[in-house]
């Protein structure tokens, strides 16, 4: 039968009774339990099957298409009977990215309290825009942001918010920094855009992060506007820096990686620091912390990112070490007033009244944004600062392992460091040349993609074709690094043998 999925509104009169009507009266809010409940068997059964289900099946474009594309229905069907044909039908391309074995792309899963924060807030339903909207959601993310500076201690003076990720926690702090130069150079970038105004100068490394350039490109720099450094293993080139900004001119942006994507290789930050106080017209120094500030809370590793409380902004995900759904990230900016003009807009219909609080889109692009916040107020409520100081340290535990079996197995290679909780690696088994050996690497990612034992990526680093493996899930145990372990040493096998293709497709 054809079910409408929208139930029939009811008024209730002012005195909170319903109105009497010619028929049983239907309660719309009711209708929620069934489906919350068969939402929550169906993603039980989905977390409890993360332990052991395939991670990824690699399923091509045209076979998900078979599964899931199709016309707009012109009736409507049960919501229960939806969730469960939709799960039934995308089995196929849903990758276990929040479980144990997955080492790909740096993405952490979600703990326990960050996922029942997030069915809360999707549940509760608010706008994080204004403070008038949600003053819960306001001031929850204000607490959160706080918890966040004391967790990586930053300054305390520094403002910021969450945002959809680290992309997007880029574009804010680059967004003040171009509200910055251009005050310097007289003109409001805000206001009156880039057009025809002085050039501000960037300077980054090789190794700057695609979300970077892409926040860049966005701002009217260009993705040809930055002037790439040299980054020997990873970490920009401090000769080069210092030369760069000796003939530059004017205000200058300076982009620094706390974790360089493929091996975890960090700028010095310290040093780049010091550079940048010394340039005369100003530097504006933006730290791209994705996962590397989180390096902060090992004492083993916090050095690496010592120098960072003197940047101006940074840049980090939540989505990744921190282990809350997506989407998470945070920005911290030193300026608040540059914040405030790259973003602050003006309409009759936002006006606040005097005893109203913060409001979060005049720090953000967003005017309506979601309550990302309560997940991540949960999940730092959960943990504490002990909790996630062992999840890291965890996470680089097995990093090392990892790292140290990938140098004693014969045929295999470390490419650099694991001076975090990336390991950059390839098969090198002996008489192939460099061409046939980037073929095996390239696929062996495949391979072991379609396998379904662990997810890793692949990449290019000095040249070579290699695979990339994260450690950064709550989750992940010696165990699951082991059955990693497996997996590459078999899959490395079956292709040396020939029973499986070597075209990485």
């Amino acid at each position: 039968m054809t079910v409408s999925p929208l139930p029939p509104a009811v008024d209730t009169a002012a005195s909170g009774e319903r109105p009497a009507t010619d028929g049983p009266s239907v309660d719309p809010f009711a209708t929620f339990r069934p489906v919350l409940e068969c939402a929550f068997e169906l993603a039980a059964e989905y977390l409890a099957s993360l332990a052991t289900r395939p991670v990824s099946r690699r399923p091509s474009a045209t076979e998900m298409a078979a599964l899931l594309d199709e016309p707009l229905p012109e009736g409507g069907t049960d919501p229960t009977a939806a969730l469960e044909e939709w799960l039934a039908r995308a089995e196929p391309g849903i990758v276990a990215s929040a479980g144990p074995r997955f080492f790909g792309f740096v993405n952490g899963g979600s703990t326990p309290a960050a996922l029942g924060g997030d069915w809360l807030a999707s549940a509760i339903d608010q706008n994080a825009g204004l403070w008038l909207s949600s003053p819960a959601a306001a001031q929850t993310e204000l607490t959160v942001l706080r918890w966040l500076r004391e967790l990586f201690g930053l300054p305390t003076e520094w403002v910021g918010a969450l945002t959809s990720g680290a992309t997007m926690a880029n574009l804010i702090g680059l967004t003040a920094a171009r509200q910055w130069a251009g005050e310097r150079l007289g003109f409001d970038a805000a206001t009156d855009g880039l057009a025809g105004r002085p050039p501000i100068p960037i300077l980054s490394s090789t190794e700057i992060h695609a979300s970077a350039v892409k926040a860049l490109s966005t701002l009217g720099f260009g993705r040809n506007g930055v002037r790439k450094l040299p980054a020997a293993d990873g970490a920009v080139d401090l000769d080069a820096l210092d030369a760069a900004l000796r003939h530059t001119d004017g205000p200058v942006i300076v982009v620094a990686n706390a974790g360089e994507v493929n091996t975890g290789a960090f700028d010095p930050l310290e040093a780049i620091a010091e550079r940048c106080a010394r340039h005369p017209a100003g530097t504006w120094l933006h730290v791209d912390g994705a996962f590397g500030l989180f390096a902060a809370l090992a004492p083993t590793h916090a050095h690496l990112v010592r120098g960072i409380e003197r940047a101006n902004s940074v840049a980090a995900d939540g989505h990744k070490w921190l282990n809350v759904p997506y989407d998470c990230g945070f920005a911290f900016v030193r300026d608040a007033t540059a914040l405030r003009a790259a973003f602050t807009t003006g309409a009759a219909y936002l006006a606040s009244d005097a005893d109203a609080g913060w409001d979060p889109l005049t720090h953000v692009p967003e005017m309506s944004r979601r309550f990302r916040g309560l997940a991540a107020w949960c999940a730092l409520k959960a943990a504490g600062r002990q909790g996630y100081r062992a999840l890291v340290e965890r996470c680089l535990a097995n990093a090392a392992a990892f790292a140290g079996w990938v140098e004693a197995t014969p045929e295999m290679e470390l490419l650099a460091p694991a001076s975090l909780n990336i390991v950059c690696f390839r098969y090198a088994p002996a008489g192939l040349d460099p061409a046939a050996a980037d073929a095996l690497n390239r696929a062996a990612v495949a391979g072991l993609q379609a396998d379904g034992r662990a997810f890793v990526t692949g990449t290019v680093w000095g040249g070579h074709a290699a695979i990339r493996t994260a450690f950064d899930n709550w989750a992940t145990s010696a165990a699951d690094v082991t059955l990693l372990q497996e997996a590459i040493t078999d899959i490395g096998e079956r292709l040396r043998r020939g029973e499986m293709p070597t075209t990485g497709s």
